[in-house]
């Protein structure tokens, strides 16, 4: 009888070793998740990433890559990457004064927000928010990628934050005015910035924190 008890013993243990193993994410600390394979069912909030002359050189890596005949049809990257290599595209439209740049991908929208000193925008682009904001805040354009014509995209911007005001969706093409100063190409709409792109991308989807690009294969 000392026997079988001893077996019965040993066959609760592994029981419950068991269940303890495929009930682990409900009692493992979070601390020691990682060790236990466990892969956290809650997504982690997008954060702001800094751009990088690295990032935007990994872009253009990739960028180089779909251009080769017999290369991949796409490429995915961080949305910091590409945020870096649109920011390089584009940094002749914005302000001197813009620093601490940053990028944020949600979703299936881009994040750009730089502090900027707002006397380079203007009160006219402003309208009254100009009375209630200081010298320096951040502005914040948030939107997606979209490939307009072979050779240009652009960066289409859907909500404009100035410090912590948001900017009236009607108010969004005459602040885009004050960046953008230069000849818009044909087919660029009001609300966006022209972003020159290699003629043999196609589309570029936004989805998951990622960007990918793709090769136009006609």
């Amino acid at each position: 009888m000392g026997c079988i008890a001893r077996l019965g013993c040993l066959v609760i243990l592994v029981c419950a070793a068991i269940v303890g193993w495929f009930t682990r994410d409900r009692w493992v600390p979070e601390r020691y998740r990682e060790k236990f394979g466990i892969v956290s069912s809650t997504p982690k909030a997008p954060a702001w990433q800094p751009l990088s002359d690295a990032g935007a050189d990994r872009t253009r890596a990739a960028l180089d890559k779909l251009s080769q005949r017999n290369g991949p049809v796409f490429q995915t990257l961080s949305g910091a990457d590409v945020a870096s290599y649109v920011f390089r595209a584009l940094a002749s439209k914005m302000p001197e004064s813009a620093d601490s740049i940053q990028a944020m991908v949600s979703g299936d929208r881009i994040a750009l927000r730089s502090v900027v000193d707002l006397s380079e925008v203007g009160s006219t682009a402003l309208g009254p928010l100009a009375n209630v904001l200081g010298k320096r805040e951040p502005v914040q354009f948030t939107g997606t990628l979209r490939v307009v014509k072979p050779g240009m995209g652009e960066f289409q911007i859907q909500q404009a934050k100035i410090g912590a005001i948001s900017v009236p969706g009607s108010m969004i093409p005459t602040l885009i005015q004050r960046f953008d100063h230069g000849a818009r190409p044909a087919g660029v709409d009001a609300n966006a910035l022209p972003l020159p792109l290699p003629p043999y991308i196609g589309d570029i989807r936004v989805a998951n924190g990622k960007i990918t690009l793709y090769k136009n294969v006609q």
